[in-house]
């Protein structure tokens, strides 16, 4: 399955057998609206909603960092999803946070998965059905995840990446809030970023309408980075959702594979023996 579809893609497969639909919406604490509360006023028809929040570590006052593969699987099957399933993420607001369901996926070893190219927005565009309300109930089924280590980093890990340099940080916030001069949207968190950590903006990715990049825009926008496919990448971002933004887009470019620091700037802004960088 690509990693991208469009919504007419979509549309020819509505009410498909096998295909799942997940609204993946997670507002920023800056924004005064709830994904859930939005997507009970539209989403697309046969959609359920992906609450980031719920598919997340509760142990943890890090926000929805990952769960354990046993609660990841419990909850995607309560939703119908086995391994077969070809699964859709959208968001609300375009190519925001779907991609972190599209990557959640994958971190279990679901290669079926996709992101809408556009969002709802686009195809709200296109006149498309939607619904109104909350999903209907499915049958639960059972998920068998098949971690992927490697495409997960933690805390210990960029430090020892810092340390020894041997892949590059790149940084999906906006340039602002990297380089320090910015409000993080959190209360109480400063700004700045790890050292020697690069800024790549997500929005940087996204085009006029809305849409990913194509590949060629990518890949020059990620070489203005650093990225060129010759040295593992990391992506990070506020709190791994955006980042995963970034990942897409080198999957979309044709570069390998990067992995996203979970905790990403949150966990490491308020870690108080960690360096903070400005610029």
């Amino acid at each position: 399955m690509k990693n991208l579809v469009t919504p007419a893609w979509l549309a020819s497969h509505l009410g498909a057998a096998g295909l799942v639909i997940f609204d993946a919406t997670k507002y920023l604490p800056t924004e005064p609206y709830d994904g859930l509360t939005k997507f009970r006023e539209a989403h697309i028809a046969g959609a359920r909603f992906f609450d980031l929040d719920l598919y997340a570590d509760q142990d943890t006052d890090l926000p929805h960092m990952v769960p354990t593969p046993g609660r990841f699987a419990k909850l995607i099957g309560a939703e119908g999803v086995e391994n077969t399933t070809r699964v859709v993420f959208y968001d609300q607001k375009g190519i925001h946070s779907a991609p972190r369901g599209w990557w959640l996926m994958r971190l279990m070893g679901h290669e079926k998965v996709a992101v809408l190219d556009g969002g709802l927005p686009a195809w709200l565009k296109a006149e498309l059905p939607i619904a109104i309300g909350d999903p209907r109930a499915v049958a639960p089924t059972t998920f068998t995840p098949d971690f992927r280590a490697e495409r997960l980093k933690g805390i210990g890990d960029i430090k020892r990446i810092i340390e020894e340099k041997d892949a590059l940080i790149i940084d999906a916030r906006a340039a602002g809030r990297f380089a320090g001069t910015a409000a993080e949207p959190r209360p109480g968190l400063p700004s700045g970023h790890m050292p020697g950590a690069s800024s790549l903006p997500f929005l940087d990715l996204i085009a006029s309408d809305g849409t990913l990049k194509p590949r060629d825009a990518l890949r020059a926008r990620f070489a203005e980075a650093g990225v060129d496919g010759t040295r593992p990448v990391v992506t990070s971002c506020g709190t791994g959702v955006t980042a995963c933004v970034l990942a897409l887009g080198m999957a979309q470019a044709g570069l390998p594979e990067p992995a996203i620091y979970d905790g990403s700037w949150t966990e490491w802004a308020l870690r108080p023996e960690t360096a903070k960088a400005i610029s």
